[in-house]
């Protein structure tokens, strides 16, 4: 931290703020104590110009389209590693020794069956149900299932709790998943590593033999790489708020599902097959191409562009290769969703209205794509999603935790309702 300070002036009183310094990014003005100050706050809708913490976790730049976790780029993580390795470089820092790696596979692969009760829970809901609304009940439905990790104060249960959700929030998914088409949940198994776990979990059935496709298992491994964590997005700041009241980490984590799961957020590659599908043929791209251009037309394409990336989204250029790895392993050749993808990319690619836009697509387009080949419908997109970020979302809760500076949130208001007035009797008014 530098010992820089900034002036701000207001109402003709002059105070001096400090200036915090991070590793890499812009400075930071230290508002804490403006109100005491001058008795004035600042007003940040959305919270896209405040930092609300401080995070040793994930960096993000979006003018140069950097990513990067605990120092490590995004692509070298996901070109290089395996998910679990990832999930260990999030939660302690630094990346694993061959014995730590493959005790973390352990300690992760030991603990991925859920209570037995949890499959009664499960015949509560309607067979209809979306997913993610199975997962918001069946994640925060774990404390009361698990009463031995939910003491925040004590470190070991803390980390008890952080691979109890990355074994099992995958395990609860795929129960979602099954349930939700009637066949029969399947036991995860030991000897599989994560991901081909996950898949086995997902399409066997008791009847005949799943054989794990390594290309496929590599390319959702990939993808839980790159949802793994992304900074102080709506979700991750969703979890520290929920954490800074103490609540429980599963508590916490549910809190987070649910907030991915808006179409904003979580549900972005779900509404990029969406669109897809109502442009249905590649004849009729250049009809909505065009309406994209037309900014008094409604119309918006799904999958391009980034809040935050104003470059290329640096996880969409190891989706994209993943995305046409999975296309060619499996030889998609005449679905017409997929054929207006790949004529939408590369219209997108080389138009100078895209370009000069930076509307380049994005890692929801790459992976709704991959994911729809794989076999996996819509509904379940955000839910793979949220097994994927469940670890960032547990790296950035106990990094709070531990934080001494911590405190509950409380953002403030700009109130614009009505001034101070008087109680009327009903019969008066």
């Amino acid at each position: 931290m530098s010992a820089k300070s900034g002036n701000v002036s207001l109402g003709g009183k002059t105070v001096e703020l400090p200036v915090k310094t991070g590793t890499i990014g812009p400075d930071v003005l230290d508002i804490g104590k403006l109100y005491a100050q001058t008795g004035a706050f600042t007003y940040d809708p959305g919270f896209t110009s405040t930092a609300s913490c401080e995070s040793a976790i994930t960096y993000i730049d979006g003018d140069e389209g950097v990513l990067l976790h605990r120092g490590y780029p995004i692509d070298q993580l996901a070109e290089h590693g395996d998910f679990l390795e990832t999930c260990y470089l999030l939660l302690y820092g630094e990346l694993p020794t061959p014995s730590q790696k493959a005790d973390f596979d352990y300690r992760v692969q030991r603990h991925t069956m859920v209570h037995e009760q949890m499959a009664r829970f499960f015949q509560g809901f309607r067979r209809d149900a979306h997913p993610m609304a199975v997962m918001v009940a069946a994640v925060g439905a774990l404390a009361a299932f698990y009463h031995d990790s939910t003491d925040i104060t004590d470190e070991k249960q803390r980390m008890i709790a952080s691979m109890r959700m990355i074994a099992k929030v995958p395990t609860l998914a795929a129960m979602a998943y099954k349930y939700t088409i009637g066949q029969p949940f399947v036991y995860p198994k030991n000897s599989l590593d994560y991901t081909s776990n996950f898949l086995n979990m997902c399409f066997a059935v008791p009847c005949e033999e799943y054989k794990i496709n390594p290309v496929l298992s590599r390319a959702l491994d990939r993808i839980f790489i790159l949802h793994a964590d992304h900074e102080q997005n709506a979700s991750t700041s969703t979890v520290r708020l929920a954490g800074s009241s103490g609540a429980n980490p599963f508590a916490c984590i549910a809190a987070g599902i649910a907030c991915l799961w808006g179409p904003a957020h979580g549900g972005a590659n779900e509404a990029a097959l969406k669109m897809l599908a109502e442009i249905g043929h590649i004849d009729r791209i250049p009809e909505y191409v065009k309406k994209a251009k037309d900014k008094n037309d409604p119309f918006r394409l799904m999958g391009f562009g980034h809040r935050v990336y104003k470059n290329y989204d640096p996880r969409a250029k190891i989706m994209q290769k993943t995305c046409h790895e999975v296309l060619a392993e499996l030889g998609v050749k005449d679905d017409p969703l997929l054929e207006v993808a790949v004529e939408l990319e590369r219209i997108a690619l080389s138009d100078e209205y895209f370009i000069e836009k930076k509307l380049y697509p994005n890692v929801d387009f790459y992976s709704g794509i991959t994911l729809k080949a794989m076999g996996f419908p819509t509904s379940m997109f955000t839910v793979l999603f949220a097994v994927a970020r469940t670890v960032g979302w547990i790296a950035q809760w106990k990094e709070m935790i531990e934080d001494p500076t911590q405190k509950i949130g409380r953002p403030r208001q700009l109130y614009t309702g009505a001034a101070l007035r008087d109680y009327v009797p009903t019969g008066k008014r």
